[in-house]
């Protein structure tokens, strides 16, 4: 009768340890998943089976926005659209460790134009993650690749109504393939993560492409003083108000071989395939309300960044390629209202510069958080100027209103 009740008592005790182990598992996922790809305040509706072998969580976001634009040259415009529209849905199967991530768009000019023979673009994530354990994110499948700060954030923890011009032309964005990353992440003292990706190079949602050239990335993150507030280093503005200060430098690099489109993963087709470089440098430091963010973003191609058609030789097309900096500055009061600044320069590659203007950038805006960044109204107000190659300049503004909310 002891033997029975002894053997009892090690199959109950071995059941709450696995029960822990689960529980503690899925906590650490829902902070991981929340870092990779985006960040959310939310954890949105979720469903966990009885037998807790599957859990099914879904998030909604979206951005209504208003513009008035107005170019050099000409006639005044409103704008007003639909932003974004985003489903996303995580969880894991069968285990905690083995995890998944969808995030779909809807939105026109988030999925972008419909051209004739080309893949429909409402697919932005489907991937899946193996978390042996609390410091390793191994995946495989479409995400984000671990490139400048701006871009890795969610389009819906910015300050401003968008990103920079800088992350218009330089970002790598998202791909196909593999990564894996090791964070390292503690309260309050020295951290750092490492990143590194083989992806297809092509971007997202590609296919009937196929080279013999992929794309190589690899980021570290150091984090000086320790790891920010619910994990802030995935949204802009210091919304938590840091108790300490907080710091995180960041520098990336990708190399790109046999890239078929002008930005990479981004852009039109080139008519010559072309191995691309980039180096993507970032700086966020937040305390006490106040947030400063510093970047540099490069491109560079070993060839002549300009292509011809060689049916057609008045048909060109080129790689973005040149350097750009930004900076941006800004205050969260304690009643959540949120002032903003913010200068970009770029300056194009001299392969380039006959065909495409340098660019300064300013940008003011004010964000009301109603909830943290699920739930915000944002007015910015923004002003271009364009150098041409002839010493000719364009000066372009818009003032825009945006409403962003999502669980």
């Amino acid at each position: 009768m002891k033997k029975i009740t002894l053997f009892f008592l090690l199959i109950c005790s071995s059941l709450m340890n696995s029960q822990v182990t689960i529980e503690q598992t899925k906590q650490d996922n829902d902070i991981r998943l929340s870092a990779l790809p985006y960040y959310s305040f939310g954890k949105g509706i979720g469903i966990t089976s009885p037998d807790s072998l599957f859990q099914f969580n879904i998030r909604f976001r979206l951005q209504n926005r208003v513009t008035y634009i107005e170019n050099e040259g000409e006639k005044g415009a409103y704008d007003g659209q639909i932003r974004r529209l985003r489903l996303r849905f995580d969880g894991y199967v069968y285990n905690p460790k083995f995890l998944y991530a969808i995030q779909l768009s809807f939105a026109p000019g988030d999925v972008g134009e419909i051209k004739e023979g080309e893949n429909i673009n409402i697919i932005r994530d489907a991937v899946i993650f193996y978390r042996p354990n609390k410091n390793w994110n191994i995946s495989f499948g479409q995400t984000k690749l671990p490139g400048n700060r701006q871009r890795v954030n969610s389009s819906g923890g910015l300050q401003l109504t968008d990103r920079t011009i800088n992350n218009a032309k330089f970002t790598i964005d998202r791909d196909f393939g593999f990564q894996a990353h090791n964070m390292n992440e503690f309260k309050d003292k020295f951290s750092y993560n490492f990143k590194t990706a083989v992806s297809t190079g092509e971007g997202r949602n590609v296919t009937g492409k196929s080279d013999d050239g992929i794309a190589l990335t690899g980021k570290i993150e150091l984090l000086p003083f320790g790891a920010f507030a619910k994990d802030g280093t995935y949204f802009e503005g210091d919304v938590l108000r840091e108790k300490k200060p907080k710091l995180m430098v960041s520098g990336a690099f990708q190399q790109n071989n046999h890239a078929q489109r002008t930005q990479g993963q981004l852009g039109n087709d080139l008519f010559e395939r072309r191995t691309m470089k980039s180096v993507l440098l970032d700086a966020m430091f937040k305390y006490n309300g106040w947030a400063a963010m510093a970047s540099y973003m490069s491109r560079t191609t070993n060839e002549n960044a300009v292509t011809v058609n060689p049916d057609d030789v008045t048909e060109s097309n080129y790689v973005f390629v040149g350097n750009g900096f930004d900076y941006q500055l800004s205050y969260v009061t304690v009643s959540k209202y949120e002032f903003i600044g913010r200068y970009s320069t770029q300056n194009v590659g001299k392969d380039i510069q006959t065909l495409a203007p340098n660019t300064r950038e300013i940008s003011f805006g004010v964000t009301k958080y109603l909830w943290e960044h699920s739930f915000k109204l944002q007015t910015e107000i923004n002003f271009d100027t364009l150098q041409f190659y002839d010493n000719s300049t364009k000066h372009n503004w818009y003032l825009r209103f945006q409403v962003e909310i999502g669980i």
